[in-house]
């Protein structure tokens, strides 16, 4: 096997800024995907719709009228007023963004999908992560409760004084004399 690019064709920013949570999965929109593919979306579509059987409803699912419409004014594009969006836009699971590659065969779209699955398992390791840090803090403040609450009384002291607002403050250390 070749080792990993260290170039990437498109930002890791980009891909995650592509990354959305609907009906509690993290998905990326049909259109998206077929931009970073450098296809029409309509393309990316009809390659789907002929190998239907490989995109199960949790790989790929379309969105309703709701859905579209909280989407598409905020994160897809502003229509006119009085426009609508003809098709209900589809969106892909990171399973399902896995499958792309078998039915997009061009050199860029397998590269892209690479890289956009090589995301989805940082952003993996990044929250798992967090968990993990969560989890240990959460498990430390149990099992030590009256020390939690002493640090967080002065924490929350130091946040809310103000220097200025003092009286004059000794000076600690040594005064050197001439």
């Amino acid at each position: 096997m070749s080792k990993q690019k260290s170039l990437s064709i498109i930002p890791d920013e980009r891909i995650i800024g592509k990354i959305y949570l609907i009906r509690g999965e993290k998905v990326m929109f049909d259109r998206d995907l077929a931009m970073l593919y450098g296809v029409e979306t309509k393309v990316l579509n009809q390659a789907v719709k002929r190998n239907k059987k490989r995109f199960p409803d949790d790989f790929m699912f379309q969105l309703n009228k709701f859905e579209t419409d909280i989407f598409s004014r905020s994160q897809i594009v502003t229509l006119k007023k009085g426009q609508n969006i003809k098709y209900f836009p589809y969106v892909f699971t990171e399973q399902g963004v896995a499958m792309l590659s078998s039915v997009l065969k061009s050199e860029r779209a397998i590269e892209v999908n690479i890289q956009i699955i090589r995301v989805f398992i940082k952003m993996k390791k990044l929250l798992s992560t967090h968990k993990e840090l969560r989890e240990k803090i959460e498990k430390m403040e149990k099992s030590n409760k009256e020390n939690f609450k002493i640090i967080f009384k002065v924490m929350a002291k130091f946040m809310t004084t103000n220097p200025k607002s003092e009286e004059k403050v000794e000076r600690i250390g040594f005064k050197v004399r001439d």
